[in-house]
């Protein structure tokens, strides 16, 4: 299956803002069973868009707009091709648990086991676990695939109801959340099992679930992959009870959010944000370039035009905190 992907970020300042420094994280990886076949990226005032790799093979585009600005866009187009994934199996022997444990003695991914800004243990977190019963009972793909229904069936899913920000915490008190509250709570969990596990933020193509939970082809996404003994990293999709599967497009991976924003930055002044996104996937079986999948006017017009945005809520920005997307 093919994926035509348009991602269109717009920051707007209440007053002029000068020496932004931006990292953006939106080109697909190239891996297994997904190919990125074109990625274009294109900023608003113009820049030099430089880009590097990181540890665990993010692509990192990178710019700054030295002079004084009052908006800043940022527009990404790709085609992605994603093959038909392998079908899982619904359990494992239980000896797998052991052989857990050696995988984990090697030491290759004690990274994926250690505490992280967003996903750790908490008092009611802890909670959780014994309500949902998180043990090393049956065998590890029987307890992930448990989880990932569990964690769905427990929380609530409501589009903007927590910050970019929001700690596990604020998630569990509520009930209510979105795909990047769900993966945070399943990575935290999935530790506690001592298997590693890791954030995902991509995009899910819409139509998929019915249970209209996911993104639904209008923001970025986020699910969780865990490793699991003779099958590699296996992608849990907590807010879809799914396993993740050719409609799923992997973007970036680190420990959470905090390690893979679609979009970072830092700039100077008293201006304070509001940040527009909006974002289109479109599946299709045939090999389609993105420029001529979307009618979207050029990012030169559509920074005039407030009828081709679905703004997010405006956000309180700090100026060394802010332009930060969350993941729905």
């Amino acid at each position: 299956m093919y994926h035509s992907i348009r991602h269109q970020t717009k920051f707007r300042y209440n007053e002029p803002v000068r020496e932004t420094i931006m990292e953006v994280r939106l080109q697909p990886r190239t891996e297994w069973t997904q190919h990125l076949l074109s990625f274009d990226l294109q900023v608003s005032p113009r820049a030099r868009v430089l880009q590097y790799k990181d540890h665990l093979g993010n692509t990192i585009h990178h710019f700054s707009q030295p002079g004084s600005v009052e908006t800043l866009s940022i527009v990404s187009t790709a085609l992605v091709e994603v093959q038909p994934f392998r079908d899982w199996p619904e359990a494992m022997p239980v000896s797998a648990w052991s052989e857990v444990d050696s995988m984990i003695s090697e030491g290759e991914h004690h990274e994926m086991l250690l505490p992280s800004d967003f996903a750790h243990p908490t008092a009611l977190l802890a909670e959780l676990a014994v309500a949902l019963k998180i043990t090393r009972q049956d065998d590890p793909m029987t307890v992930l695939r448990r989880m990932n229904r569990e964690i769905f069936q427990t929380l609530e899913y409501v589009p903007k109801s927590t910050r970019v920000d929001s700690s596990i915490d604020e998630t569990l008190e509520s009930k209510r959340g979105v795909c990047q509250d769900f993966a945070h709570i399943m990575i935290a969990l999935t530790q506690l099992l001592k298997i590693p596990c890791r954030y995902v933020s991509g995009y899910v193509a819409p139509r998929e679930f019915t249970e209209e939970r996911a993104a639904a082809g209008y923001a970025s996404h986020a699910w969780v992959e865990a490793l699991l003994p003779g099958l590699g990293w296996v992608g849990f999709d907590p807010t879809n009870d799914r396993l993740v599967a050719d409609r799923h497009v992997r973007c970036a991976i680190g420990r959470d959010y905090a390690d893979v924003p679609p979009t970072k930055g830092v700039y100077k002044g008293d201006g304070r944000g509001e940040l527009h996104v909006h974002v289109i996937v479109k599946p299709t079986d045939t090999i389609t370039r993105p420029e001529n999948e979307f009618n979207f006017p050029l990012i030169e017009e559509w920074m005039k035009q407030e009828g081709a945005i679905r703004p997010d809520p405006a956000f309180d920005l700090d100026p060394f905190l802010h332009q930060q997307q969350q993941q729905q």
